[in-house]
């Protein structure tokens, strides 16, 4: 099935809304509203789900550039692999190794480097180490980057700080650190900002120097200045994100909380503090290290400048082969205790005189907590999760408690605020479930669908075809969002250097991004959260035709509008009608658009080389009013906001 972009609007330009006469092989399909009938949506409803898989954090949206910043990733036994800093010179000229001589109590492998060489005799350039960060850094001519170290030596130091370019030869940026006449024989912050005079995106950090002697060297860091609000966050990743408008900001995970194993699973205590004091640790789940600069308190921070809630999940006591029996789980209630004081408490209480000592003297707007994830059913579950509620309500009675186990195919048999759903399925089962949540339990617990994605073969590396198929669930959503309260998809992020899983929203590598056609999608539903859900009939003999309603003000012009989206499923051009009824006043006849999500081909995907092949197209609706007719093209999904 081909057709151009051309065809496709010369098929809504039947959009007139005059009734148009449908053809004899294009089926009809009505979508009939009752404006009278009305509901509120949850203000909550649409949100995004961070989790530290594909490095989405690590190499990611968390901008620092060095891979192994202390050099703990080989472990804390000495000697270490140092991976991926590399040795520049030969066992002629330096000698590199580590030792367990750090400052950092927590981190306690240093670098050591014994220079071999002197002046001339040293190659040029000089000898010593390099760090090609995450698959090449990202080094932009007339940006900024911070450059902070720590250094020891047994006589005085003269070492070159340099970005230099994938061609090994030509400097991006450098400075020269000195303590001529100065031993630093105990270990000392260095830093220094520098200016990148030209571009390479695949560059890496070098530190030299052609004077011998013995030097040490540990938490080496770069960061460009130019991350949102001085916060830390890789600035289009960032936006990216926030062009979702989340109300909400599920985080750290996901199976990175549980890990494969407890001993490596997110405890929020290691990641909070200066970077230099977090051990980091080695994420298990999906293979690699990370430093946890993206830590506790940095999602926290991200959720607050998104303007959304965070919600946190906790360890409860359970890995993917461990876990704790609810007689001793105590310090791990104790563990969550402490983690919504450092989130909320009081800037002169234990945990929160902490966050205050970060830069944030004022509580976060932490609302909601989830106990584990996914580990309903397992044998210490239920009774640890009751440990974990009866604490915090008896705290924080204001918390609202997430339970993983599943409620919406019948009452749970345990207190909960919300309860998690999360699916994953090809793109045909996720349209079907459309209807999930029709006869799901109307009292108890809200749903909080906190992850849902079409995957696997028929979503490819994000195909128009998964997005369709979420479509339709969305909507299903939307019309059970009496009962759904919470909705996000998952993964947020791939870097496409590692492709654990595939699809995911948002792709990216060192300097470049797109959004997957799945995160459009996501887009056509960022007005949903505290709209109005309008009762709605779809009249149709097409089983591959699904269709909602809302009203919602707009937040930047004020102006209220009436949004219907509607998805085709099927391979054939769907006649689509709407009447509305009941509406205190008329949809205008301008000022009103509609938008198509759709492709040549349903295994489309955007990519590096045509980032923007199936993006949203919106286009001017001329003469609206309360009937409209329209040509849905084949596999496609279509979104009209009418000005009332």
């Amino acid at each position: 099935m081909a057709f151009s972009h051309s065809f496709l609007f010369s098929l809504i330009v039947c959009l007139v809304i005059s009734k148009c006469q449908a053809t004899a092989n294009v089926s009809i399909s009505k979508l009939v509203i009752d404006a009278s009938s009305r509901r509120p949506i949850p203000d909550t409803f649409f949100g995004a789900f961070f989790e530290e898989i594909n490095h989405a954090g690590a190499g990611g949206l968390w901008a620092q550039l060095v891979n192994n910043t202390g050099f703990e990733a080989g472990g804390s036994s000495v000697p270490s692999n140092i991976y991926p800093w590399t040795i520049i010179g030969d066992d002629s000229s330096i000698i590199v190794s580590t030792d367990s001589s750090s400052c950092f109590e927590r981190n306690k492998v240093a670098l050591r480097m014994d220079i071999l060489c002197h002046r001339q005799s040293c190659q040029p350039g000089g000898v010593g180490i390099s760090n090609p960060g995450f698959w090449g850094m990202n080094i932009e001519q007339g940006k900024k980057y911070k450059i902070v170290f720590y250094v020891r030596s047994l006589g005085p130091i003269d070492l070159q700080v340099s970005f230099v370019g994938s061609n090994d030869t030509v400097k991006l940026a450098s400075t020269n650190i000195r303590s001529f006449g100065l031993k630093i024989a105990n270990w000392t912050r260095m830093e220094t900002i520098i200016e990148a005079n030209a571009t390479n995106h695949n560059s890496n950090l070098q530190i030299t120097t052609s004077n011998r002697g013995v030097v040490w060297l540990d938490q080496v860091s770069a960061m460009p200045l130019d991350t949102y609000k001085g916060h830390g966050f890789r600035s289009d990743l960032f936006q990216m994100v926030a062009d979702l408008k989340p109300k909400f900001f599920r985080f750290p995970g996901g199976c990175f909380v549980e890990g494969d194993y407890l001993r490596n699973a997110f405890r929020w205590k290691d990641t909070i503090g200066a970077y230099e004091e977090r051990p980091g640790h080695f994420n298990d789940m999906w293979g690699y290290w990370t430093d946890d600069g993206f830590g506790f308190f940095e999602g926290l921070q991200l959720s607050e400048d998104l303007g959304a809630f965070p919600v946190w999940v906790f360890n409860n006591g359970i890995s993917h082969h461990d876990q704790v029996n609810t007689t001793t789980i105590s310090p791990f209630v104790q563990e969550a205790l402490d983690g919504i004081e450092f989130a909320r408490g009081s800037p002169t209480s234990q945990w929160g005189s902490l966050r205050a000592s970060m830069g944030h003297p004022e509580p976060f707007d932490l609302r909601f907590v989830s106990v584990g994830n996914e580990d309903c059913g397992k044998d210490n579950y239920l009774g640890n999760y009751l440990k974990f509620y009866e604490a915090i309500k008896r705290t924080y009675p204001d918390i609202q408690i997430i339970s993983n186990c599943d409620g919406s195919d019948q009452p749970l048999n345990h207190p909960a605020d919300l309860y998690e759903f999360h699916i994953y399925a090809n793109s045909k089962d996720m349209f079907s479930k459309y209807t999930k949540f029709d006869n799901a339990p109307r009292s108890g617990p809200k749903a909080f669908v906190s992850e849902y994605a079409v995957w696997r073969e028929d979503a490819g590396a994000g195909s128009l075809l998964a997005a369709l198929g979420e479509a339709a669930f969305l909507m299903g959503l939307e019309k059970n969002s009496d009962i759904v309260s919470m909705v996000a998809y998952a993964p947020l992020f791939l870097n496409t250097n590692d492709r654990k899983w595939i699809p995911d929203a948002i792709v990216f590598n060192s300097y470049q991004n797109y959004g997957t056609p799945s995160y459009w999608l996501q887009q056509l539903f960022t007005n949903s959260s505290g709209a109005t859900l309008l009762n709605s009939t779809l009249q149709s003999s097409s089983s591959s035709i699904v269709a909602s309603a809302i009203e919602y003000k707009d937040s930047q012009h004020g102006k209220n509008y009436l949004n219907v989206k509607v998805v085709n499923f099927g391979n054939a051009t769907e006649n689509f009608e709407i009447s509305i009824n009941c509406l205190n006043s008329s949809v205008q006849p301008f000022g009103s658009s509609m938008v198509l999500l759709t492709s040549a081909n349903v295994m489309d995907e955007n990519s590096f080389s045509e980032p923007n092949k199936i993006v949203l197209q919106r286009t001017s609706l001329q003469n609206a009013s309360n009937d409209i007719n329209v040509g849905l093209p084949p596999y496609s999904v279509t979104s009209f906001d009418l000005l009332i």
